[in-house]
């Protein structure tokens, strides 16, 4: 059972990993190399918690000490209490969930396990947009993908902006990166994986006509927001697709358009 800690000091060192949570360039950096990441909320701490991830500690309003108590019991970690106003000042922001945890991280599977097990994979390329990626993730999960690779420059999907707009969703697919970018991608191609390259070109096969539910292994490669693949992606695909558009609308947010576009690669797969 947790011992339950009431701090009172921001500069307390017990409080160190919440500290600067608003700092992105810090905590891109600080968060992987420490080995942790923060779960932000009651339901994504306990999705943290059932996924197998470690607890290395609490941060707590006093009100959610009876909402989180049976968390609070098998915690084998300290739970720090703490006044919503020095909450604010230790982390940079008003934390409306009342919840946060410092999670340890995982070592990441080699891509070639991963690619080994699945069928219907989505390959990001320099996405690296905390909002998309969460999004993707969530879609990613909802709509049956079984994992995520993710070229060097991708943004964490351990961040806690990830992770917070994805609902925990990121702890559910499992996910690797690949070193060398595009080449990697030939990896992916010889375990079997047609690849399709997601863009809005006019030369592209509109999903449909691709059919990717029909086929056996698919992996769909998607790029940032605006800039999309870049050439040398495109030129690594197996085939070009795109999502058909109206009223003059020329191409989706990367995070709607990732939810579409995993629909129609799982739509009508035979389940396990």
């Amino acid at each position: 059972m947790a011992e339950l800690l009431t701090v009172d000091d921001p500069d307390d060192p017990r409080l160190q990993d919440y500290t600067g949570l608003t700092d992105v360039e810090l905590r891109r950096r600080r968060e992987p190399e420490e080995g942790l990441f923060i779960a932000e909320g009651e339901k994504v701490i306990r999705r943290a918690l059932n996924a197998g991830y470690r607890m290395r500690s609490m941060l707590l309003s006093a009100k959610w000490v009876d909402a989180l108590r049976d968390v609070i019991d098998e915690a084998p970690a300290p739970v720090y209490v703490v006044d919503p106003a020095l909450a604010e000042r230790v982390t940079g922001y008003h934390v409306h969930r009342g919840a946060l945890a410092s999670m340890r991280r995982e070592p990441l599977p080699a891509a070639g396990d991963l690619l080994a097990a699945a069928r219907r994979v989505a390959v990001m390329e320099s996405v690296n947009d905390h909002t998309n990626i969460g999004a993707i993730f969530r879609s990613a999960a909802a709509l049956g993908m079984d994992a995520v690779l993710l070229s060097p420059d991708c943004a964490d999907p351990l961040y806690r902006r990830s992770v917070k707009v994805s609902m925990g969703a990121v702890f559910s697919v499992p996910y690797a990166r690949l070193g060398d970018w595009p080449r990697d991608l030939q990896t992916v191609r010889e375990a079997g994986f047609r690849l399709l390259a997601l863009t809005p070109g006019e030369d592209a096969v509109p999903l449909d006509e691709a059919a990717p539910h029909r086929l056996e292994r698919v992996a769909l490669m998607l790029g940032a927001e605006g800039e999309g693949l870049s050439a040398r992606a495109l030129r690594a695909a197996d085939t070009r697709v795109r999502i058909p558009m109206a009223h003059g609308v020329d191409s989706l947010n990367v995070g709607a358009a990732a939810a579409v576009a995993f629909y129609a690669v799982t739509s009508g797969r035979p389940q396990p």
